[in-house]
C-alpha cells in the first residue's frame, strides 16, 4: 500500500464530491430529513419515538452511504477512469481505502448533522454521552460504505448496483431488532442476526440511548468496526479494473 497513493486518492474523490452538491446534500442532509420525517409521524404517540429514534439513527446513514459509495465506485470503473489510474502506482488496495477515507469524513460531517437535528431538533432523548452516539453513527456510516465499495465489484450497472438492497440490507434491517428484539425471535433468525453487522449497530446504539457504558457499547461497536475492515480487506481482492 501507498501512503501518498492513497491520501491522493481520498482528496480526488473529496474535490468531486465538492463539485456535485447533490451526492453532497444526499449524504448529510438526506438522513436528517428521514429521522425528521420518523419523528413528525409519531408525534402523537409520546415515546415511540425515543424507543425507535436510536435504530433509525443507524439505519439511515448505512443505508445512504452505501448507495453513495457503491454507485459512485462503478461510476469510476464503467467510465474507464479506474483502468487509467491502474497505469498509476495507484493499487486497487490504495485505491479502496482512499475511497474509505474520503467517505469516512463525509460520514463525520454527516453524523455531525444528524445527531444535532434528532436531538436538538426532534426532541430524542439520550442518557448516554451524545459523543458516543455520533461515534455510533460514524463507524455505522464507515460500514455501509465497506459494504459498498465491496458490492460495487459484482454490479455491472447502477440498477443492479440498487438491487443489492433486498440481499445486502433489507435482511440486516429486518433481523437487526427494530421490529422485534433479537432475542425474542426464532432460534434460526436470532443466530443469523447475530452474524449481521447491522444488528451490532443497532445494539451499540440502543446502548448508548439507554445510557449504558463500558463494554455494553464498545462490544457491539468493536464488531461493527471489525466487519467494515474485513470488507475494507475483501474489497481490493473482487475490484474489477472496468466494467465490460
Amino acid at each position: 500500500m501507498n501512503i501518498r497513493c492513497t491520501l491522493a486518492t481520498a482528496g480526488r474523490v473529496l474535490l468531486q464530491l465538492r463539485r456535485d452538491p447533490r451526492s453532497i446534500a444526499l449524504m448529510v442532509i438526506a438522513p436528517s430529513l428521514l429521522v425528521g420525517l420518523f419523528a413528525w409521524l409519531f408525534t402523537d404517540q409520546e415515546g415511540v419515538f425515543d424507543q425507535f429514534g436510536g435504530a433509525i439513527l443507524a439505519l439511515f446513514p448505512f443505508i445512504v452511504m452505501f448507495l453513495v459509495t457503491s454507485i459512485t465506485t462503478l461510476r469510476e470503473r464503467r467510465s474507464g477512469t479506474l483502468e487509467r489510474l491502474m497505469t498509476t502506482p495507484l493499487g486497487k488496495a490504495d485505491f479502496i481505502l482512499g475511497y474509505a477515507l474520503a467517505f469516512a469524513a463525509m460520514a463525520v460531517v454527516q453524523a455531525i448533522v444528524t445527531v444535532v437535528f434528532a436531538v436538538y431538533v426532534c426532541g430524542l432523548t439520550v442518557d448516554g454521552p451524545l459523543w458516543q452516539l455520533g461515534a455510533v453513527a460514524v463507524v455505522d456510516a464507515v460500514l455501509g460504505t465497506a459494504l459498498g465499495l465491496l458490492a460495487s465489484a459484482f454490479a455491472q450497472t447502477e440498477f443492479q448496483a440498487v438491487q443489492f438492497m433486498p440481499v445486502l440490507v433489507f435482511p440486516q434491517i429486518i433481523l437487526g431488532g427494530l421490529f422485534m428484539p433479537r432475542d425474542q425471535m426464532p432460534d434460526v433468525l436470532s443466530a443469523i442476526s447475530d452474524w449481521l453487522p447491522l444488528s451490532h449497530a443497532i445494539d451499540a446504539i440502543q446502548a448508548v440511548a439507554a445510557g449504558d457504558q463500558g463494554w455494553d457499547v464498545g462490544g457491539p461497536l468493536l464488531i461493527v468496526a471489525a466487519f467494515a475492515v474485513g470488507f475494507l480487506v475483501l474489497a481490493p481482492l473482487t475490484l474489477r479494473r472496468r466494467t465490460p
